[in-house]
């Protein structure tokens, strides 16, 4: 059974844990023996159960930029944490000997761990065997990077990865299109298509509301509720309404909207069939992350997206674009986001007509695990 070493940083939102997950699983499923190494603040449901996890000493983010990290409880990461966490990283590897490491993000991110990635990738260029190691990015990357970063991607990924997983299908997106020197790297970039969940079926239990509106982890979610919540007020009626927050909303935000809401609006934090809720629904309204945007393709759900843009981030106002582009969703902009655009932007996705088919690869889960097979039948 071929092992995979599989490390995760989620630093704000639940995203990259989430696709992560759904990658790990299903190299479970083909019948890889998958350890994930999370650095984040601990989830509930993540990774799925056969999945072997070590959990780091959390680190995160705050919502208004991404250069500095903190401990669980808000304050600063220090020296003393950041050598602990390398310890019992390099710990667990050395414990695994993996056939395969994974690094999501890395080297194209997550620069403020390089303190305990680049004692990894020293120790693995030192292993007898070496493993195979792969980068795993999703298909929009972050743009207006500083100078020199590109390059400095460029010489970790020749010196040290044998591939990289673009989690997209080129044919909505290239790699080149968000990170300029693709070029220099292109024998060994493998686009895997979306990881995307299965396509949800829609039963009577599932399909009770009308218009979802979810803010991701939740942790910078809160204006687009606030929005979402005035909205209801301008628009004729559609129906009942389920607010899903995220599981990082802060409780005294969580209070304040819950205070507004009408009765047709059901607010909770975190639904399990959130999929199948979208394949009943008549509208989504949601920011415009990866997972989000997976869920509602294969939900074929109209969807308004208001793409997270705080602190320079362009991600998702490029995978917003490319969507509304090709009719698939209606985009609002955070900046300036009211109830009232917000309601014009709801009318304009119930006019789009509902999609037929995704028109692009969903299942970048199993065709990660085909990749890696044939990696160690090439190896062999």
């Amino acid at each position: 059974m071929p092992k995979v070493f599989f490390y995760v940083q989620h630093l704000l939102g639940i995203g990259h844990l989430a696709r992560a997950s759904r990658v790990a699983a299903a190299l479970v499923e083909d019948g890889f023996s998958v350890t994930m190494v999370t650095g984040g603040l601990p989830l509930d449901g993540f990774p799925a159960a056969g999945i072997d996890h070590i959990q780091l000493q959390p680190a995160v983010t705050s919502g208004d930029g991404f250069t500095k990290l903190k401990d669980a409880d808000g304050n600063p990461v220090t020296k003393e944490m950041e050598a602990s966490r390398r310890d019992q990283l390099l710990s667990a590897y050395h414990a695994q000997k993996p056939d395969f490491v994974i690094i999501e993000a890395f080297p194209f991110g997550r620069r403020q761990v390089r303190f305990e990635l680049l004692p990894l990738l020293t120790e693995i260029e030192k292993s007898e065997p070496r493993p195979l190691v792969l980068s795993s990015v999703r298909d929009i990357l972050q743009q207006n990077r500083k100078a020199g970063r590109d390059e400095e991607t460029v010489d970790m990924v020749k010196a040290h990865f044998d591939r990289v997983l673009v989690h997209g299908d080129r044919n909505f997106i290239r790699l080149e299109e968000t990170f300029p020197l693709a070029s220099e790297i292109a024998e060994k970039v493998v686009y895997t298509g979306l990881v995307a969940p299965p396509a949800p079926t829609k039963t009577e239990s599932e399909a009770e509301f009308d218009v979802i509106v979810s803010a991701g982890g939740g942790a910078v979610g809160g204006a687009l509720i606030e929005a979402a919540i005035g909205a209801h007020t301008i628009l004729p009626p559609l129906g009942r309404w389920c607010i899903i927050t995220g599981p990082n909303l802060d409780p005294a935000e969580l209070s304040r909207l819950s205070a507004m809401a009408s009765p047709e609006i059901e607010i909770v934090r975190f639904r399990k069939d959130f999929p199948s809720l979208l394949a009943g629904a008549k509208v989504s309204i949601s920011q415009a992350g990866y997972n989000t945007v997976c869920d509602i393709l294969q939900a074929r759900c109209r969807a308004v997206l208001i793409p997270f843009a705080a602190s320079g981030e362009t991600e998702q106002t490029t995978r917003a674009e490319k969507l509304t582009a090709l009719k698939l969703a209606v985009s609002v902009e955070e900046k300036g986001l009211s109830a009232e655009n917000l309601a014009a932007g709801i009318r304009e996705a119930l006019a789009l007509e509902s999609a037929s088919h995704v028109p692009m690869r969903v299942d970048g889960a199993k065709q990660t695990a085909v990749i890696l097979r044939q990696l160690l039948e090439d190896r062999r």
